[in-house]
């Protein structure tokens, strides 16, 4: 049965599988790997910002005495990224496949690079693309960060898997730096990173809304990791799924509706102001601001990316 959206559930051997809809076309009795090839424009640099409401724009004059601003050229070349993912998966290993909001969110954070140097030398958390979690999914997800390594070297980035449990909340269970190494799971943290990560400005998500336990999860950990450190904006993006329920008698995305339950609005926490308690702040991202980049997907009418933010007001003295 296909849903309406991007979830294709087919009857196997081993259980129900599903299908992301990136992958429709591939033939699903594929039980190997499978190699998919994505490819988008590398971002052109942004105008160099010197303060607020200001920019510092390197131009000349025409010979009449008309300002000649520079024009942002073409992209001479493309960058191919290296994924590989399975076709099907069960539930617990969706985050073996290609979703549709992972890719709408690579084309908001190349838009942001882009457009702007937000992004430019800090620390990322990402929390999850269809729940990386088991050694399958970290192993897969180590894999195309080796196979796409040379992308980022000429950006002097560094990136590291580890695991996180969202059940188990923030912090996670950090190795000692003195613990036999060959007995370490090698997706632990140690301390220096797990106080790294805590510094972190921005957090990533996508496609990790489809279950009400798991996104309560999901926001008991960012309400302890977005209070700790640094200031941190999460952009999560997400796919609402419809199935027909019972007690509505209608086809609904109570997913969905559990999410949106999490946040207030900009307008929502200004009004209660100092006699709010601690609350997440939820503005959705028009995604027709955002060009798609990458090439190789259709993004269809049901994603979306939320700029989230925990914030709390200080009682009055």
């Amino acid at each position: 049965m296909e849903d309406e959206n991007s979830t294709t559930s087919l009857a196997s051997n081993g259980g129900e599988q599903v299908m992301s809809e990136v992958h429709l076309g591939c033939p699903p009795h594929l039980t190997r790997p499978h190699i998919s090839h994505f490819t988008f424009p590398l971002p052109q640099s942004p105008l160099h910002v010197k303060g607020e409401g200001s920019c510092e724009i390197m131009s000349n004059l025409d010979k009449d005495g008309d300002l000649v601003l520079p024009r942002r050229s073409k992209p001479s070349n493309n960058c191919r990224l290296t994924i590989q993912h399975n076709i099907t998966s069960s539930i617990p290993s969706v985050g073996l496949q290609v979703w549709r909001a992972e890719l709408v969110l690579a084309d908001f954070v190349l838009h942001k690079m882009s457009m702007s140097s937000d992004f430019n030398g800090i620390v990322a958390l990402e929390l999850g693309a269809g729940t990386d979690r088991g050694t399958d999914v970290l192993d897969n997800c180590a894999m195309n960060v080796h196979v796409n390594s040379g992308t980022f070297n000429h950006n002097r980035t560094s990136v590291y898997i580890r695991e996180l449990d969202w059940i188990m909340s923030w912090p996670p269970w950090v190795g000692l730096d003195d613990f036999p190494s060959q007995n370490r799971h090698k997706y632990s943290w140690a301390q220096s990173e797990l106080e790294e990560a805590e510094g972190a400005s921005l957090l990533l998500a996508a496609d990790v809304i489809y279950s009400e336990d798991l996104t309560d999860a999901l926001f008991n950990t960012l309400r302890r990791l977005m209070s700790r450190g640094s200031s941190k904006v999460l952009y999560l993006a997400l796919e609402k799924r419809y199935n027909f329920s019972l007690d509505d008698l209608d086809v609904v995305a109570n997913g969905y509706s559990h999410f949106r339950s999490y946040l207030k609005s900009e307008e929502e926490s200004r009004e209660f102001g100092n006699e709010s308690l601690p609350c997440f702040v939820g503005t959705r991202i028009d995604l027709a601001e955002i060009p798609q980049y990458v090439r190789e997907y259709d993004r269809g009418n049901d994603v979306e990316i939320w700029q989230i933010r925990y914030t709390f007001s200080k009682p009055n003295n």
